[in-house]
This record gives structure tokens, sequence and C-alpha cells, in this order.
């Protein structure tokens, strides 16, 4: 009775709700990592108590077959065994106290450091809504990448190279699709049919599958015309005297918004000063909500984030120097800087980084204009998905550890580029950390930026 009360307790341990614990561990890989460690400490602590169990039960095993053998001899000729002065005071001794000390052993519960454990790391326990959102995101998972269910209940996840390549010979066959094309035309005729095309495309397609295949390194629309105006270069930031005798690697990433992409741009030394500044500070990333003006969470946004100021750490402070150098705006009413690790299926769904004329009260509060342009800095590499995709365009910028990418949600009149709505696709395999700038209109009015034009 005992024993079965023992296991009913440590059963109902395991059952019961988890009513105070953390909520949100599925929106950050970083976080969820602290869980591993506790599972590990329960597992040590299980095994313990398995052993304490084991231990007492030898005991228990041995007192049992030595009074196995007494009793065989003993009921074979009780009388003879009694007159024996030694085995009868054996026999008074053993029930009147040994039996009363195996009932102690047998009644004795083994299992309270174990219980004890459970109790304490309880708190740090997932609840029903991480459950419930990280089986959300194996089925945003399986939407997005058109994977098989029964593969993925089986944890089979696609390849990540297979992944990758299977969209670089999706993009092969359209290339080569379009150069024969070319050569059948003259190149006004070209320039209408791709114009055409691309409309037609861009018309008919909803904007979730072009996120979704964007996400899967589909549907990739740039025509061997516009990839030859793409280019690299070292860039010295319009001469900065910090960049002139040491300039940075720049690449092309799209046209039309212009995207380019640093290499090289933040060192890992720095990338893990940053995590290790944000990580105590995560929490779930918020969204304005655009009928209250207030900040809230959504389901289109899993990852958690967290704000870093330049005065706090000079790691912070030189990477917003150097924002400011390469960019030629003004970083001062820029936001703070954003450290954002996605979690399970980790996503934001598309969106602008500007605010349009039907939020006119999106930054009032911080009374520094609208956020003329985006700089976001990838702190992992990622092993399948989690690629940022302007659907609108159908560009695709995939993440690398070091590597920082840029564009302006502006024009230079102050209206919004539409055409950079952008989306992070589900991270499928690996732990995706990224940091971006927000920088505003004001104090921009005298400054000279590098606009991307000059960067032709």
């Amino acid at each position: 009775m005992a024993s079965n009360k023992m296991w009913y307790t440590l059963a109902l341990g395991f059952l019961l709700p988890f009513s105070y614990a953390h909520t949100d561990f599925f929106t950050s890989i970083g976080h969820m990592t602290d869980l591993i460690n506790t599972e590990k400490d329960l597992v040590i602590s299980l095994k313990d108590y398995i052993k304490a169990e084991e231990s007492k039960l030898e005991q228990i095993k041995k007192w049992a077959e030595k009074l196995d053998k007494l009793t065989d001899t003993a009921t074979k000729d009780p009388e003879g065994f009694l007159g024996h002065p030694v085995n009868a005071f054996k026999l008074m001794k053993r029930l009147n106290t040994e039996w009363g000390e195996l009932e102690s052993l047998v009644l004795k519960d083994m299992s309270d450091g174990f219980i004890s454990n459970m109790t304490i790391q309880r708190q740090f326990f997932p609840n029903d809504e991480d459950q419930t959102g990280a089986a959300k995101a194996l089925l945003r998972l399986q939407d997005t990448y058109n994977l098989d269910t029964d593969t993925l209940s089986r944890g089979n996840l696609p390849d990540p190279e297979h992944q990758r390549a299977n969209g670089n010979m999706k993009y092969f066959e359209y290339i080569m699709a379009k150069e024969k094309e070319a050569n059948k035309s003259s190149t006004d005729a070209e320039d209408q049919t791709e114009k055409e095309t691309e409309v037609k495309k861009k018309d008919y397609l909803p904007e979730r599958r072009k996120y979704e295949m964007l996400c899967r390194g589909e549907g990739l629309k740039m025509t061997p015309r516009r990839q030859k105006r793409l280019f690299c270069r070292y860039y010295d930031g319009n001469r900065n005297p910090r960049y002139i005798l040491g300039p940075v690697k720049q690449e092309d990433e799209w046209d039309k918004p212009r995207i380019v992409r640093f290499l090289d741009i933040i060192s890992d030394e720095e990338i893990e000063t940053v995590k290790e500044l944000a990580k105590p500070r995560l929490s779930r990333a918020t969204v304005h909500d655009p009928e209250t003006g207030k900040l809230t969470t959504a389901h289109y946004r899993v990852s958690k984030s967290a704000w870093l100021s330049g005065y706090e750490s000079p790691v912070v402070s030189r990477i917003n120097t150097r924002i400011q150098d390469l960019t030629g705006l003004d970083v001062s009413t820029a936001e703070e800087l954003q450290v954002a690790n996605y979690g399970v299926g980790g996503q934001y769904e598309p969106h602008f980084d500007f605010a349009r004329k039907d939020e006119p009260d999106a930054f009032k509060e911080l009374g520094t204009g609208n956020r003329i342009a985006t700089w976001l800095f990838y702190m992992s590499d990622v092993s399948a998905g989690g690629a940022t995709v302007f659907p609108e365009v159908g560009a695709s910028v995939w993440p690398k550890k070091g590597t920082a990418v840029f564009w302006y949600n502006l024009f230079p009149s102050g209206e919004g580029d539409y055409s950079t709505r952008h989306a992070a696709c589900p991270v499928l395999v690996g732990n995706k950390w990224v940091s971006n700038k927000w920088l505003h209109e004001r104090g921009q009015e005298f400054r000279r930026p590098c606009t991307l034009s000059e960067l032709e």
C-alpha cells in the first residue's frame, strides 16, 4: 500500500498542471537551451532515486533469501530446531525486532530527494501555452516547407543542404529558360516581356503563397539582365576616415528595392557579447496594434527580443558608430539596438518597418519621425529556413553569420516604399539570432547619407 502511494505521488507530480511555470519558452531557442540543463538535472536526480530504490530492494532481497533457507530447515523438524537454545533465541529476536526493522525499510520513501528537486524545478517548466505554441510551430513548418506528415512525425527533417540545392536547381532551370528566350527576341521585346511576366506573377499569386515559396527558395524572379547590374565592392563609407585604409566588403542582394549586404561586418566576439547582454532580458517580441497604438504579442511574430543602449557597453556603442559611418545616417535618433532570438518555427510574417499613412501616431512618442532605413545583422548561421524575404519583389536574403543587410524604407520624398514589405521565414533547423537598428528621419536633415544609388 505504501509503495503504491509512493508511485501515485510520483506520477501525480508529473501530471499536475504547472500553473506557475514560465511562459513563452517556445518563442526563443536561446531560452529553451536552459530547459535542456533543467531536464539533465532531473535525469541525474531520477537516476539517484533509482539507485536508492535498487539498494533498498537489494537489502530486502537478501533478507528474503536468508529467511527462505532458514525457514525451510526449521519447518522440517520444528521441535528439533527449537531444541537448540540459540535457534529459539534468534526466532524470538527476529519476530520481535528484525521483522519490524524490515517493515520500516519497506515503508521508507526513497523519493524525497527526487520529489524535492521536481518541486524546485517545476517553476521553470513550460506550460500549456508553450506546448501549444510548439505544436503550432510544427504545423507552420509543415505548411511553409511542404513537409510530409509521416516524415515530420518521425523527426526526419530535410537535409539543409538538399533544401537549398532544390531551390538552386529550380532557379538554374529558370535562368536557362530565360536565356533561351533572350536569344530569340530583341532587347526591347525582352524588357517588355520581363515586365509583363513579373506583373502577371505578382498579381496572380496571393502574398501568403509568394511568401512560402520564397521561404523554400522557390520563385526567384531576377533575370540575367538584372543580375548583371548587381556587383560586389570594397566600400569606404563615402571616404569615411575610419574606412579609407580598411574598406569593408559589400555586395548587392537586390536592385529594386536596393538591398546591400556587408560582409564580415561584426566579429564573433562582438556577437557573443551582444547575445550575453541580451539573453537575460529577452521577452516575447511585440508589434504595434494599429487600433490601440499599443504594443502587443501576435501569433505571426514568434521570437523574443531585447533592447541594448550604446551607453551600457562599449561593444554596442562601437556597433552603433559603425552603422552611422557606413550609412551616413545619424544614429542618435535611431531606436536602440534590438536583439532577437527566434523560437520553434520562429517567424515574423510580412510587415512594413515604416509607419503608413493610416498609422500617423505609430512613432509619435519617439518624436523622431518615421523609420527611414533598416540595418539588420545576422548573428548566426541557420541550417535550414530563416530567410528574410520580400514577397512584393521576390527577393530572398539568407542568413549568414557576421554579415548585415541594409535598405531604405522611405523614398527621398518621405513616402513609404511599399516594395520593402518583408518577412522572417520560419526557422526549420537551427538557431537564429539577429539584431537590427531602425534609423529615423529626424537628424538626417543636414547629413549626406550614403544613398544606395551611389553604390552602383
